[in-house]
């Protein structure tokens, strides 16, 4: 391999995302053994650089960081000097591939309290495939088993790690509003500690907001690259308002203003103070609040927008084009977690041309900052959250939603994130 070489340029266009992901996780596939099987000879062996992703944070109804991986893929099948191994956990284990990324699935146990994700705990078969992939540098894409099992898969090679901190896990120990109570405390403190402790084992940790960065800082971590995540503009796109009647008949939603909810139904996503605030909203300006996903709290978020007026709860949306077609039917998202590290679900309303409605603390803050292209209100404050909601309905949305788009093409584009990836890795590599 030669790190400090330039990456091919793209030499075909970059494949259907839905495409690419059936071929990596091929529906129906027979369950295999990959800690006995004799794995295939790697692909695209004259790539100048490999890169395997291993993460428990990816499920079929997971959001943020399957949609990162799966755009990596992408990107990486479009450039022939690229190659890429993805370890995932499944209901079994599974081998997929395209030209130049191959996917192992691996069985793993659910995940107590976030029954979204399964762990990884296949240590023979992981350590197998890095031996015989023998990738130029490892990116951790999540915090339970992966890290150490990569750490114990790495003790007798000279392979170089990174970890992409995807998730804030001491701010989720201990949520706003609970950091005095001292359990909440003692657990945001252990949090970081089992944080340090990650970091010391890899080269670098990649984050994707400079809130997180500096968390990270106050905590004694260094060695950190800022990396701003990305959106298809292509599939997000303000044309499809055109649609916009049609696509709020089929979920039957009516056609007054309209916000909308996009993501995991867990503790750190405070959609209870969202739906707390909703009434006076649908009192004073008459919209509708849909509500699009899944997870561990699914039946007390069900319980809670039933009893609130003008909620409307959806089902999770597996399909991105009908998703992108729910983007550009409303007239606002909504990102009411103050832990977000980065916040997809808002760069993809961005970029379909709507304004977005963040609370004050998180990722998504600081890109409602950046953009101008929305507003923001008090963290974990119901009342807050009515009154600038209320405002910005009341106002002249469509120039919020012009910066939307614009911040999302000139900054945001996945061709940009993943250059500046591959350089952070050339940087480790020669490191």
């Amino acid at each position: 391999m030669s790190p400090s070489s330039p990456a091919a340029p793209a030499a075909v266009p970059a494949p259907p995302l839905g495409a690419l992901e059936a071929r990596l996780f091929p529906p129906g596939a027979p369950p295999l053994d990959i800690s006995r099987l004799l794995l295939p000879a790697p692909l695209r062996p004259a790539a100048r650089l490999a890169v395997l992703d291993i993460s428990e944070y990816f499920a079929e109804c997971s959001g943020g960081v399957r949609t990162y991986l799966m755009q990596k893929a992408r990107y990486i099948e479009a450039h022939a000097g690229l190659r890429q191994v993805l370890v995932v956990p499944g209901v079994h284990d599974t081998v997929g591939q395209t030209d130049g990324v191959r996917a192992y699935r691996l069985h793993g146990p659910l995940i107590p309290m976030q029954k979204t994700y399964r762990f990884l705990l296949a240590t023979r078969s992981i350590g197998r495939i890095v031996a015989h992939e023998r990738p130029d540098v490892i990116e951790v894409g999540s915090a339970y088993f992966a890290p150490w099992l990569v750490h114990r898969a790495t003790a007798r090679l000279d392979v170089p790690a990174v970890w992409f901190y995807h998730s804030n896990i001491p701010r989720v120990f201990a949520p706003r509003g609970e950091r005095d109570v001292p359990l909440r405390r003692a657990a945001a403190a252990a949090g970081w500690a089992y944080v340090r402790r990650i970091a010391a084992t890899v080269h670098t940790t990649i984050v994707a907001s400079e809130f997180v960065a500096r968390d990270l800082e106050r905590a004694g971590i260094t060695r950190i690259a800022h990396v701003p995540l990305g959106v298809d503009t292509a599939l997000f796109h303000p044309a499809r308002r055109a649609a916009r009647t049609q696509t709020r008949r089929r979920h039957g939603l009516g056609g007054g203003p309209l916000a909308l909810f996009v993501g995991r139904f867990s503790p750190e996503k405070d959609l209870l103070t969202l739906i707390r605030g909703w009434p006076a909203v649908y009192r004073r300006a008459g919209a509708e609040l849909a509500i699009v996903g899944d997870g561990g709290m699914r039946a007390r978020i069900a319980r809670a927008a039933a009893a609130s007026s003008g909620v409307r709860l959806l089902p999770f949306e597996t399909d991105r084009p009908a998703l992108a077609d729910l983007y550009a039917a409303a007239d606002l998202l909504v990102s009411s977690g103050p832990t977000e590290t980065f916040g997809l679900a808002a760069l993809e309303a961005m970029a379909s041309g709507t304004p977005v409605l963040s609370c004050d603390e998180g990722g998504v803050a600081e890109t409602v900052r950046r953009s101008g292209a929305g507003a923001l209100y008090t963290a974990g404050d119901a009342g807050s959250l009515a009154d600038a909601a209320i405002a910005l309905l009341g106002g002249d949305l469509d120039p919020l939603g012009r910066r939307g788009r614009e911040h999302a093409e000139r900054h945001h584009t996945w061709e940009r994130v993943f250059d500046r990836i591959v350089e952070v890795y050339r940087g480790v590599i020669a490191g």
